[in-house]
């Protein structure tokens, strides 16, 4: 059993002195700082004068409960962590108790080792999630020092010529990029994904500049990801229920880097970062929207990415043939996917396939070529 850090101070809090003194005496031996309340009023003085760590707190106080403290404290004390202790062996305290945060549950009366498993437990988590919290802190100013930069320059390159409009498209590749790199997904998937979205568009009949811009702001879709831990981004095997909903938070999380600059570029972008999970039964994610109350950039770039994410390698399975791909997606026809937009890619998928063999062979510059042709067929 590894030695505490001195640092790590344990507030006792208990009315009984015997009890008190134990516990001091049996956590002190292992390493630990420890002070001593004998009641609720006493243990809040303590933790105005100091830092503390954890709380040993009992359950059953004269004047005040420990449940109602153990709420104060993981309320104002966020860094501290609180195990509880009680010779009551109730199931409706234990789970109050983990409901509202404790970090452990202890019965009296307990074995040295089961107490000291229960602190060391409870601190050992304590400092993942403050540095996990910490890390989170970081990326968010990362994110948005990153994103400050981005919208400035966008806004720059909204009011420039050809050669400056280039150069952001550009820019909004390579930064797109930067989500992917972790998925091990290449710039390919960037190039494919917004390609398959300006067809479908011009084959859904958008205008020659919606459909650009819709091809233009779709490799952003999937920027939250920048967001999410490498152990769920790369998890290869099937993602737990709380994995699960830390992923499905990349479209709101890519929502709130993108939305509110009013370049109606990034706009778009926002829209579709948001809405690209949703489904159009209703049970997508996040907001469960349904049907046509889904932006149509949403419903474009739903048929786009899941196309080039089921005919791309993944780290949990090999591609699927486009074949393969196309039976999958036709049996989504008007519960995953738009039925109207779903015939139209899937009636166009020569192009399709024309856009993806000149993506893996070709520069971008030809890969559009063959996009723009086949959408001007339309």
């Amino acid at each position: 059993m590894s030695t505490p850090q001195p640092a790590e101070r344990v507030l006792i809090v208990d009315d009984e002195d015997q009890i008190r003194t134990l516990l001091a005496r049996l956590l002190g031996a292992h390493g630990y700082d420890c002070v001593t309340a004998e009641s609720a009023a006493a243990a809040r003085r303590v933790l105005k004068e100091t830092p503390v760590a954890l709380v040993l707190s009992d359950v059953n106080m004269p004047g005040e409960s420990g449940i109602d403290f153990t709420r104060e404290v993981l309320a104002h004390h966020p860094e501290t962590a609180v195990v509880m202790v009680t010779g009551m062996d109730d199931r409706s305290y234990a789970e109050i108790a983990i409901e509202l945060g404790a970090y452990g549950y202890v019965l009296k009366p307990f074995k040295p080792n089961e107490l000291i498993i229960n602190v060391n437990n409870a601190l050992r988590r304590r400092t993942l999630e403050i540095e996990n919290r910490n890390h989170r802190e970081l990326l968010e100013q990362t994110v948005l020092a990153r994103t400050t930069a981005l919208r400035e320059t966008i806004a720059q390159l909204e009011r420039s010529d050809s050669e400056l409009r280039r150069l952001r498209e550009e820019t909004i590749r390579r930064l797109s990029w930067a989500a992917e790199f972790r998925n091990q997904e290449t710039g390919e998937h960037i190039v494919r994904m917004s390609l398959y979205c300006a067809l479908l568009a011009r084959l859904a009949g958008l205008d020659a500049e919606r459909a650009e811009l819709i091809r233009i702001a779709s490799p952003m879709h999937d920027v939250g990801k920048i967001g999410i831990p490498d152990r769920i981004l790369l998890k290869p095997g099937r993602l737990t229920e709380d994995e699960r909903k830390v992923m499905e938070a990349h479209t709101e999380m890519g929502y709130r880097i993108l939305a509110g600059s009013d370049v109606e570029l990034l706009d778009v972008a926002a829209e579709m970062a948001l809405t690209h999970h949703e489904r159009i039964d209703g049970s997508g994610y996040p907001a469960g929207t349904a049907g046509d109350a889904i932006p149509i950039e949403g419903r474009i770039c739903a048929i786009a990415d899941v196309f080039d994410a089921l005919t791309s390698d993944r780290v949990y399975r090999q591609a699927f043939q486009p074949d393969e791909a196309r039976a999958l997606m036709a049996e989504g026809r008007g519960t995953q996917f738009d039925a109207e937009l779903l015939d139209l890619f899937l009636g166009a998928f020569d192009d399709v396939l024309a856009i993806r063999r000149a993506a893996r062979t070709g520069t971008v510059e030809h890969t559009l070529a063959i996009a723009l042709a086949a959408a001007r067929g339309c």
